[in-house]
């Protein structure tokens, strides 16, 4: 499955040979290994790589363990290069020949699949989840002190008598306390060392409250939804209902940003809209976060010497002077990009948000 890592060797992967990217839909629902099989031959038959074509089909003979809903390879051959990554989640089948591995689709992976946390509370400790790309990634757990329960009834429960229930009752709160914000830093440091981009918490009202009272303000931000669930449900019902959740909170969240980057641009502060000048940013290095249309393709120019985009015909970079060459997809080099220099990608399915802006724009880090 793909990590970080990978996805860092992707962008980093220099060369000056041609990269077969192939990414292919291997859901049971579509069918069984012979349909895939046959559309993946259907797929290369347009791909003059003789050897990377037939490296790409040896993966899918001799090493595809046929686990998760999707794969995605990426082979060079010249560089005896070869990337596979079964993926948990389903993708649009495609085939695209560059001088880099062609990450868009993963870009968009990562911004609709990327990087959940959830966070099960009691009062006495709490389970962490780690998903990301459709697959639980780790799971661990806390245990505090036990919460005992006092009894009612007798003179021994008056407060403020030896044991009596007034005692009882702030030795639990205590505990509770206690409790709650051990669960919280534990969780804090999962949320860290596992790169969480949103945190959702699963638990009764009143334990929610109290472990989100306990986070660091940062974290609290992350929180993109809660929901009741018992400290022992399965994972599986954890992620349908996170995912469900998350999406929910994602498209409010697209919303927001969308509207927030159109008034930037309109001030001309902290937004762009349109191509042009997004790959002016992009060149610049100013893009926080890339906005793009799912599907979004458009030829373009790249200059041989810096490497600056524009979707215009020029002779000569008025950056470096070197000449220009035409590329098939700006918008893949604009993702591209970005990733390498930090960036993050939006990927925005509803036509509604995209049609404002021109299917294109970014956030801007100044």
């Amino acid at each position: 499955m793909l990590t970080e890592k990978d996805l860092r060797e992707l962008l980093a992967f220099q060369t000056k040979q041609p990269v077969l990217s192939v990414y292919l839909n291997t859901d049971p629902v579509e069918g069984n290994a012979d349909a895939y099989k046959l559309r993946l031959r259907s797929m290369l038959k347009t791909v003059s790589l003789p050897e990377d074509v037939a490296a790409v089909e040896q993966y899918f003979v001799a090493e595809y363990d046929h686990s998760g809903r999707s794969v995605a390879v990426f082979s060079c051959q010249g560089e005896n290069f070869l990337r596979a990554y079964p993926l948990a989640v389903p993708v649009r089948g495609r085939v695209q020949v560059s001088d880099h591995p062609h990450i868009k689709p993963l870009a968009d992976l990562l911004d609709s699949y990327g990087g959940y946390g959830v966070a099960l509370v009691d009062k006495q400790g709490a389970r962490l989840f780690h998903f990301h790309l459709g697959e639980l990634r780790e799971q661990e757990g806390v245990l505090g002190e036990n919460v005992r329960h006092s009894k009612s009834g007798g003179a021994s429960s008056l407060a403020g008598r030896r044991g009596g229930s007034g005692g009882v009752a702030q030795h639990d709160e205590d505990v509770i306390e206690r409790n709650m914000k051990e669960s919280a830093e534990f969780a804090t440091r999962f949320f860290l060392e596992k790169n969480i981009r949103r945190v959702l918490i699963g638990g009764t009202d009143d334990n929610v409250s109290l472990f989100r009272a306990q986070l660091p303000k940062s974290w609290q931000s992350l929180i993109v939804g809660v929901f009741p669930m018992s400290m022992t449900a399965a994972h599986t019902e954890v992620y349908q209902r996170a995912m469900s959740i998350g999406q929910a909170a994602e498209e409010q969240r697209e919303a927001r940003m969308v509207q927030k980057m159109i008034t930037n641009a309109a001030k001309g502060r902290g937004g762009v809209v349109q191509l042009e000048d997004t790959l002016h940013a992009v060149h610049a290095g100013r893009v926080q976060t890339l906005v793009i249309k799912d599907g979004l393709r458009a030829s373009g120019y790249r200059c041989q010497g810096c490497g600056y985009l524009t979707a215009q015909e020029t002779r000569r970079c008025p950056y470096c002077s070197s000449t220009f060459e035409q590329i098939v997809d700006a918008v893949e080099m604009a993702v591209y990009t970005v990733m390498q220099q930090g960036g993050e990608v939006e990927v925005l399915h509803d036509e509604s948000l995209t049609k404002e802006f021109g299917d294109i724009g970014a956030l801007l880090r100044y």
